[in-house]
């Protein structure tokens, strides 16, 4: 079978030769035009003497099926979670519309409310589309390998993790010292649970081994189940006696990950990004006034990540040569993945579902973005005095400083107010 552009190729061969041919030779190339396309007879005379005219189809304007206030109104709820994408929207947009009409945020009629909770991920995409901004900035690694007590603690791969009960959990630094790793600035502790992607963070204002393990007792006594186990890189941060000590003592399963495999820690990788990058920026804060300033942006946003953010979990994997096809489950917040949890007890759930009624995710919004403006006056701009100068790199490493903006611009790194960022 030969398809059409073929077809029309081979006439357009022909055409020339058949109308310049003599009687005989015209049946033989009918004879091998027929036996190669099919053509009855009378048709491929028909096509060798004129060539088809193919009327181009008019394209009918579809008329939307969702109208302004339907628009309006997921604008709005998609605002408010973050802009997140369909696919994860769609999951808690019941969720949504649920709370931010109990707290008097908005207010639908039934045929709106109907349309909004039959709504497609595709449609969400689609109607959402020109609000849509992205950025995409870097950030300097500040990890140092420690070796001391490597060889005491096990490592444990992306693929070895048992997730089925909460409580086990990865943990990271994220640093916050600008275009130069030198001197002391602040830190954020990230921890994220592998089976219910509850997120924890803290405000640290060095990386020292004392201040990361208060910072995690700190994170354990927020946690809503206890903490079980945890899996951290291979920096000194992490890698010593105090950690260790401390884990032992409190029977934590202590692992880490295999140098320079990011993968085995996917889960707070990824929250690194989308919980602090985002939320932060990649300025240079120092001091205990920045760092009281960003332990106050971490109190809603952990609240508001952890009960109005929904994640989807890998479920299935397979290849089939180049190809690989995941399958993910159901959008769900960490809240919700706890409450299914059946390790979890009642009395904790209960206490958690008096908490999600009392939260309200617009309000958790505005209360974020007034602490990122506070915050974000408090960065160390490159020409400020009391930030270190990055040392010049030889020639010969090919690398390049990144550009920094004039002193006096307006700019917070990479960070956004949160209402303009996108959770992919």
């Amino acid at each position: 079978m030969m398809s059409q552009t073929s077809k029309q190729e081979l006439l357009a061969a022909l055409r020339p030769r058949y109308r310049q041919a003599k009687r005989a030779e015209k049946q033989r190339i009918l004879d091998e035009l027929v036996a190669t396309t099919g053509y009855h007879r009378k048709y491929a005379i028909q096509v060798l003497n004129n060539p088809v005219k193919r009327k181009k189809r008019k394209r009918r304007a579809s008329q939307s099926k969702y109208s302004g206030p339907v628009r309006s109104a997921l604008e709005q709820v998609w605002r408010v979670a973050n802009c997140i994408c369909g696919k994860r929207l769609v999951g808690v947009l019941p969720e949504y519309i649920d709370a931010l009409e109990r707290h008097g945020e908005l207010r639908l009629d039934d045929e709106t409310r109907a349309q909004l909770v039959q709504i497609s991920p595709a449609t969400v995409d689609r109607l959402l589309k020109r609000a849509r901004v992205r950025t995409k900035p870097r950030a300097l690694s500040t990890t140092k390998p420690g070796t001391l007590l490597k060889h005491t603690i096990p490592i444990r791969t992306f693929a070895q993790w048992d997730d089925a009960q909460p409580g086990f959990m990865e943990i990271d630094l994220v640093a916050h010292g600008g275009v130069s790793p030198h001197g002391e600035y602040l830190h954020s502790l990230n921890m994220v649970d592998v089976c219910t992607r509850w997120v924890e963070l803290v405000a640290l204002i060095n990386r020292s081994q004392a201040t990361v393990s208060a910072a995690i007792v700190t994170a354990q006594a927020r946690l809503p189940y206890p903490l079980l186990g945890l899996d951290s890189d291979n920096g000194a941060e992490f890698i010593n006696a105090n950690l260790k000590r401390f884990c032992e003592q409190q029977h934590i399963t202590f692992t880490r990950c295999r140098p320079y495999k990011k993968n085995d820690q996917a889960h707070v990788e990824q929250k690194n990004w989308t919980a602090v990058r985002q939320m932060v920026g990649y300025d240079r804060y120092e001091g205990p006034v920045a760092c009281a300033a960003l332990a106050a942006l971490y109190e809603p946003l952990r609240l508001y990540l952890n009960f109005f953010q929904p994640v989807m979990v890998l479920i299935d994997k397979q290849r089939d040569g180049a190809k690989v096809k995941k399958r993910y489950d159901r959008a769900k917040t960490p809240y919700q993945r706890t409450l299914e949890a059946p390790t979890v007890p009642p009395e904790v759930k209960a206490h958690l579902r008096q908490l999600y009624l009392t939260l309200n995710p617009a309000a958790l919004l505005r209360q974020i973005e007034a602490a990122q403006n506070a915050l974000w006056k408090l960065a160390l701009r490159p020409s400020d005095a009391t930030m270190p100068a990055r040392p010049a790199s030889p020639p010969n490493w090919g690398t390049q400083v990144p550009q920094t903006p004039p002193a006096g611009t307006a700019t917070n790194g990479s960070a956004q107010p949160l209402e303009s960022k996108i959770l992919a």
